[in-house]
């Protein structure tokens, strides 16, 4: 008897403890992140005020596409679900999030830094077939733990930051298909797991591993090459002027020397 009283006390000690308290962050985080999007095909129909309040009840969460532990969101996955606006700079306000995938909509705008600054636990970034513009924020280096960044298939321009080279987790990195110029980072360039796929379609990008004939401007052989062809072709125009010079003065003196014969006497 003794035994089943200990487990009644313990079943009703379960039943009193408070539920976990919702957090603030996460609140201000899905909350902005609803208020920046467009959801044309309603996917989202479940992401209301009340919901915001509580989003998470142990592993369990009544917003789609969000996954929870221990009462907080630690992953967000709304791919092709036809998304439009932008990505909101509170996403930084999600300090548990651990995946972050919004591949495959429409989104817009630039990627935040304060938001890749700020998600200290964020292993899986992957915001690819968007048509997201601007810079990749050099801030995404402050996430250690990033072990998947996929970029590819939007309109991002400027270099690639040198400080992603500094991840030293990073498994997984894609930025083709965008506008990207510059050389690419040694640090990444020398990862043999990152291949000349990572980085094609950007006719501004060159570096190791992209073939040579895609680098920027010429190389030293097309240099001399230039320039013995340069010189080449002034010699050979200064040769054909010089040629045309003495055969108009040729004609000139034959000219002037049948009119001196003409003015002389006969003998």
């Amino acid at each position: 008897m003794g035994v089943y009283t200990l487990l009644l006390l313990a079943l009703l000690t379960c039943a009193i403890l408070p539920q976990s308290t919702p957090d603030p962050d996460d609140e201000a985080c899905l909350t902005h992140l609803r208020g920046s999007l467009v959801d044309p095909n309603s996917n989202l129909k479940n992401w209301t005020g009340p919901n915001f309040k509580a989003p998470c009840s142990g592993l369990i969460s009544y917003l789609h596409g969000a996954t929870c532990n221990n009462g907080r969101i630690y992953k967000l996955s709304l791919s092709n679900l036809s998304l439009q606006g932008s990505l909101s700079p509170f996403l930084s306000n999600c300090t548990n999030l651990q995946s972050l995938d919004l591949s495959s909509n429409s989104l817009t705008g630039p990627i935040p830094p304060a938001a890749a600054a700020l998600l200290p636990n964020l292993a899986v970034l992957n915001l690819s077939s968007n048509r997201l513009s601007g810079p990749i924020p050099p801030q995404l280096s402050l996430c250690a733990y990033l072990n998947v960044i996929d970029l590819h298939n939007n309109l991002l321009s400027g270099e690639i930051p040198q400080q992603l080279g500094l991840l030293a987790r990073l498994s997984a990195f894609d930025v083709s298909n965008n506008r990207l110029s510059g050389p690419i980072p040694s640090l990444l360039g020398n990862r043999t797991r990152f291949n000349a796929s990572s980085y094609e379609g950007n006719k501004g990008l060159y570096g190791y591993p992209l073939p040579p004939m895609k680098n920027k401007g010429v190389t030293i052989l097309e240099i001399v090459g230039i320039g013995l062809g340069s010189g080449l072709l002034s010699l050979v125009l200064s040769f054909g002027a010089v040629c045309v010079w003495l055969r108009v003065s040729e004609h000139k003196m034959g000219v002037e020397e049948g009119k001196i014969g003409n003015l002389m006497p006969d003998y």
